[in-house]
């Protein structure tokens, strides 16, 4: 599923921006990608969320984009690891890199909304990226984007939905499942698109795979890598052919389990989520479990909000939505483990969500839950 080099930031001054795929930005900024910087004294710096820097995820792709960008740009980059997971963890970070110069910051995971929130107040001169989350004052109020900060959505659903039909095509039938992190609105949005996509493949497509309610589970945590591979062994054992893993380090023990099975002559695959998982599924030469993942375009989210920055076009005060409509969501670029036709009728699916012909819903409905 290639598509064309359109940049994030072309339409930086509306709600929703269009969102580049491509491996090269649209246009250079002055000073030209891999010359010297074309800010004075500019630093970015990045904040872990729950899991590492190489968390084969959410992390890491926040995390390559910024690195692209410093390839490019030739920036100065750090990231800073919190010792918990709590406001007062994330904000003394943030303080941190604040201090050491750092006042282009990126923060992964809706866990820092509150920390945004104060440090946007606080630091009127710096700017903060936020992923799948927005500034607030408590949980529960409404959010406060402020013009030095930028809030970025995905349309989890509708990557999970084209994960759903590349799967069902792939499998024809038998059981599918499906194993979250924590049970938090982007990894329910995966789940509720992924089990969308599969019913739309069978009503549709002719293929017959089920979901059972017992195969649908959230772990609670992206960090317990055993836990991962335990459910996926007991899914394994129930019949379970192909798991959809969104769960950080705990798909990384789903995609563990699968190899073994796999090694040991059983046929079963793992659905990788956020970035192209393929090489963690790799069990022998370069064949991988993994069958496909359901992106999310995060690393050109970081990557593009670097060049706005250095462009003088940072789209403070705004949510931005990334989706089908300006390819924010998807599909690998290569998928190996999927033949020409599935992948054919899985770009003719993506063209329908594209042009709103199919409406894939972000919310459970009658789903499985």
């Amino acid at each position: 599923m290639k598509k064309g080099v359109i940049s994030l930031i072309s339409l930086a001054l509306s709600v929703t921006m269009l969102a580049g795929c491509g491996d090269k930005p649209a246009s250079e900024p002055s000073g030209g990608a891999g010359g010297d910087a074309p800010k004075a004294n500019f630093k970015v710096g990045m904040v872990t969320d729950a899991g590492t820097i190489d968390d084969k995820s959410f992390n890491q792709g926040t995390y390559e984009g910024i690195v692209k960008a410093n390839e490019d740009f030739k920036m100065e980059h750090k990231y800073l690891k919190p010792a918990g997971q709590t406001e007062a963890d994330y904000s003394k970070e943030i303080v941190n890199l604040y201090d050491a110069g750092f006042k282009f910051i990126v923060t992964p995971g809706f866990k820092f909304e509150t920390a945004v929130f104060k440090a946007q107040e606080k630091y009127t001169d710096a700017k903060f990226v936020i992923i799948d989350g927005s500034p607030r004052p408590t949980a529960d109020a409404d959010p406060v984007v402020k013009e030095n900060t930028v809030s970025i959505f995905f349309a989890e659903q509708e990557s999970g939905f084209l994960a759903g039909v590349a799967t069902a095509l792939h499998v024809k039938d038998g059981q599918a499942g499906f194993i979250g992190g924590m049970e938090i609105p982007p990894v329910q949005k995966f789940n509720w698109g992924f089990q969308q996509g599969v019913a739309y493949a069978n009503e549709n497509l002719g293929t017959k795979l089920v979901i059972n309610k017992e195969n649908v589970v959230y772990q609670g945590t992206f960090d317990d890598t055993a836990a991962g591979s335990q459910l996926a062994a007991q899914m394994y054992d129930r019949g379970v052919n192909v798991i959809f893993a969104a769960a950080g380090g705990v798909g990384v023990g789903a995609i563990n389990e699968a190899k073994t099975r796999v090694q040991q002559g059983s046929e079963v695959w793992i659905v990788g989520v956020d970035v192209d998982q393929y090489q963690d599924g790799v069990y022998e030469g370069d064949k991988s479990v993994v069958l496909t993942s359901a992106v999310k375009k995060i690393d050109h989210a970081a990557y593009d909000m670097i060049k706005a920055e250095l462009e003088g076009k940072f789209p403070g005060g705004q949510t931005l939505t990334l989706d089908a409509t300006n390819d924010g969501v998807g599909l690998p670029e290569n998928n190996p483990n999927l033949s020409e036709d599935v992948l054919k009728q899985v770009d003719e699916v993506f063209a329908k969500i594209k042009a709103g012909e199919i409406k894939v819903a972000a919310e459970q409905g009658d789903l499985i839950k």
